[in-house]
């Protein structure tokens, strides 16, 4: 069983639980789920928020630093015994000697998870069809259900919503198309980058899936646009864009945003209301596309662009 943490917390870049909790279940392993249930004082991480321990990897994190190495001492008579455990970090904690500076009280429920839980493949099962799935859990009982029909609640039982993980749709070849989808994956978006007619051999960029479909409409029609899903564009070929738009500003996709000069737009707009695009799609145009932040470097332009979409998709989900 993990007995320290790694000494640089490249751990804490996960914040999905998911992913680790496939890992174990197709190995055969438990692992140890804690999760944030309550919160006064205002917390580095918000209600929800996970960390899995196994018998030699860490992954999420659930304060800066100040109590997951005490969390991970406490995984181990969780992976022992089996039984859950109320942790109280802060003000009322029983170990005071673990200061949190931001002045928070955290409650943490610990429970041990078995590779055949039944939640789990629920949940799994849920996140591969893109559905938002409501987890309910008292450290000995859980239950997974979707979020349309969810489980029922039961007394002292704890429910976290997981929504589809985000995806980030990047049209483009050039830098700047790169950098937003090599910066989307490092984020932990599902990303892709689709270049109609682009070379057979996909881009040197890590966990960026590639696509390049002669026809962009069909290509995004192919996707399943949902709700959960961004779409940038940035071919610099107007047809191309015009293509791509007119087939993503009436999906269900969160956020459209394509890259050009803002002397361009009214002619874009007029062009999508020609195509038969309704008014209030083409109201959904991000562009130009990404916050104003001043830069036109691809890295700048990244950022911006990664920004702009993040935000969106947080304001929404606050919003659910």
């Amino acid at each position: 069983m993990l007995t320290a943490l790694p000494e640089w917390p490249l751990f804490g870049y996960a914040d999905d639980a998911r992913p680790a909790l496939a890992t174990a279940r197709e190995a055969g392993r438990p692992l140890a789920l804690a999760t944030i249930t309550g919160l006064d004082g205002g917390g580095p991480r918000p209600v929800g928020t996970q960390m899995t321990i196994t018998e030699d990897e860490v992954s999420g994190f659930l304060s800066g630093g100040c109590l997951e190495g005490d969390v991970v001492a406490h995984a181990q008579a969780v992976m022992t015994d089996g039984e859950p455990r109320r942790l109280v970090y802060g003000t009322g904690s029983p170990w005071p000697d673990i200061r949190l500076l931001c002045g928070a009280r955290i409650e943490i429920l610990l429970e041990r998870i078995a590779p055949d839980d039944r939640s789990v493949a629920d949940l799994l099962r849920l996140t591969d069809v893109r559905a938002p799935a409501l987890w309910r859990s008292d450290g000995v009982r859980r239950a997974c259900a979707a979020a349309a029909t969810p489980p029922a609640d039961w007394q002292g039982s704890f429910s976290r919503r997981f929504d589809p993980v985000p995806r980030l749709i990047v049209l483009g070849s050039d830098p700047t198309a790169l950098a937003v989808a090599a910066l989307a994956a490092q984020a932990g978006y599902d990303t892709t980058l689709m270049r109609p007619k682009g070379p057979l051999t996909p881009p040197p960029l890590t966990r960026v899936a590639y696509r390049r479909d002669d026809d962009p409409a069909a290509a995004l029609a192919a996707l399943d646009l949902d709700p959960w899903t961004a779409v940038a564009v940035a071919t610099h070929d107007a047809e191309t864009d015009h293509a791509a738009l007119v087939a993503a500003l009436p999906s269900p996709a969160y956020y459209v945003g394509a890259l050009g000069a803002r002397r361009r737009l009214a002619d874009r707009q007029r062009w999508l209301g020609e195509a038969g695009v309704a008014e209030p799609h083409i109201a959904r145009l991000r562009a130009p596309i990404g916050l104003d932040i001043g830069g036109k470097a691809p890295w700048e332009v990244a950022v911006a662009v990664l920004a702009e979409i993040t935000a969106e998709r947080i304001r929404l989900a606050a919003a659910t």
